[in-house]
C-alpha cells in the first residue's frame, strides 16, 4: 500500500514539472506513458521514476 501512494505521488508531482523535465531528457524514456482519455492525458513516468529512484538510492549511499 506503501508502494501505491508513493507512485501516485512521484506520478503528480512528474505530471507538475513535465516541460521542465522534457528539457533535460526525463519523461522520453523507455517505459514513460502518455495517454489520452476522454479528452485529458495521463502520463505514466515508471522509466523515469525508476531512474530518479536509482540516483536517490545512490546519493543516501554516499552520504
Amino acid at each position: 500500500m506503501r508502494w501505491l501512494l508513493v507512485f501516485l505521488l512521484a506520478s503528480l508531482v512528474f505530471s507538475g514539472l513535465r516541460g521542465w523535465l522534457h528539457r533535460i531528457g526525463l519523461g522520453k524514456l523507455p517505459g514513460d506513458f502518455s495517454l489520452r482519455w476522454r479528452g485529458r492525458e495521463l502520463y505514466l513516468p515508471i522509466g523515469s521514476s525508476l531512474v530518479l529512484s536509482l540516483l536517490a538510492m545512490l546519493i543516501g549511499l554516499l552520504f
